[in-house]
């Protein structure tokens, strides 16, 4: 082997040795700490856009001012939603799968239906009172928005219904509610009511009410009307 040859041949075993360095130094992110890394910038542009709708409105609102409160690319939202109309149903589903998850928790701790139906509406002012930017896009953007989103069918809310209305089933079966009120008009009395309420903590006025002292006050008009 001549010199020129030699010298090529260091050179390439002196690269070899350089790339072998470089992979054995790479460590390649489990796939579990992928997941969860992709999870926690979810959960950080739902936070995001929950401030956003809530301070700009759904409609005004723009993908770039959801990505720039999440301190992510505009591009990176769309790994993770379709369009800003997936965003508000998720925020939707998901946030109030958390109220819906906490209140079956709860209530499964008593069965007296008249104990229940106060969890049930001290749950949900306490949940809105903590999250006073998700109340105002639950009962006033996703209402607005509500026209443009086509084919959305609220599975949570749905679900969160039927837990009242449940509550009022099992009162009449214990003889503690009258039997003639009907639960599914019911729920909507006891749901309106409530959606009714935060709006004091979506305004400028009557803020000083505590969801302790709401819940007490609606409660305590409810069962005067259905108790049996």
């Amino acid at each position: 082997m001549n010199s020129h040859s030699q010298l090529i041949s260091i050179q390439n075993n002196q690269l070899l040795k350089k790339i072998n360095t470089t992979v054995s130094t790479f460590t390649v992110l489990p796939l579990r700490h992928r997941n969860m890394k992709a999870e926690n910038k979810h959960s950080k542009i739902i936070a995001a856009a929950i401030k956003v709708f809530a301070k700009k409105g759904f409609f005004t609102a723009r993908i770039s001012d959801i990505a720039k409160e999440a301190k992510v690319a505009d591009g990176t939202i769309y790994l993770y939603f379709n369009n800003k109309n997936d965003i508000l149903v998720s925020i939707f589903e998901e946030e109030l799968g958390k109220l819906v998850e906490k209140t079956k928790t709860r209530i499964k701790k008593s069965d007296d239906p008249t104990d229940m139906l106060r969890i049930f509406i001290e749950q949900h002012l306490i949940f809105m009172k903590k999250n006073r930017n998700l109340s105002e896009i639950i009962h006033v953007e996703l209402r607005l928005a509500s026209k443009v989103i086509k084919g959305y069918q609220a599975k949570k809310y749905a679900e969160y219904e039927n837990i009242v209305a449940q509550i009022i089933r099992d009162g009449q079966n214990s003889e503690i509610f009258n039997p003639g009120i009907n639960p599914d008009i019911t729920k909507r009395i006891i749901l309106g009511s409530l959606d009714e309420l935060t709006k004091v903590w979506c305004s400028n006025y009557e803020s000083h009410y505590s969801a302790e002292d709401l819940a007490f006050q609606l409660t305590e008009t409810l069962l005067a009307g259905i108790r049996n």
